[in-house]
């Protein structure tokens, strides 16, 4: 199955494919492990912080877990988040765009969610990806990665 095909959940609950929530404009679908975990947190809120100057590219900003849509909700109004939220529950799209996989913590390993983003253009192409990014900072990064692919250095 075509990535742009899997079924995400809107903030509102809504079904729908990736294709409907993408096609037409520059996408960075970022995504992160828990809401309201200290290093998702971080990053909600640099990429809020910084949505201004992806929207004037053109840009929307999308951030994915399994978290449900009422979680995202809560998520977004207790740190005053701007970024768009959808659920992905059966990490289905996670792992079509290898953001799911084994992980390590205190010596104990286990499946989960691989912090990466992903730019795709407005055919929905993924035209930059980064996997196992940093939190603190990446927003930035990713603006920039976004202002050179518009002036057509990509």
């Amino acid at each position: 199955m075509n990535y742009l095909d899997i079924g995400i959940l809107d903030e509102d609950g809504t079904e729908k494919s990736l294709r409907d929530v993408v096609l037409g404009r520059w996408t960075v679908l970022y995504f992160y492990p828990k809401d309201n975990t200290p290093g998702c947190t971080t990053e909600a809120k640099e990429f809020t912080e910084l949505l201004g100057e992806f929207e004037k590219l053109g840009f929307q900003v999308i951030g994915v877990s399994r978290d449900s849509p009422k979680s995202h909700v809560r998520f977004r109004e207790k740190h005053g988040l701007r970024v768009r939220l959808i659920s992905d529950p059966n990490a289905e799209l996670h792992r079509a765009l290898g953001a799911w996989g084994k992980k390590k913590r205190y010596g104990r390993e286990y499946e989960g969610a691989i912090r990466s983003t992903f730019i795709l253009n407005p055919e929905g192409e993924i035209v930059w990806e980064k996997r196992n990014v940093r939190a603190k900072g990446h927003a930035a990064k990713v603006l920039e990665e976004a202002k050179r692919l518009i002036s057509g250095e990509g």
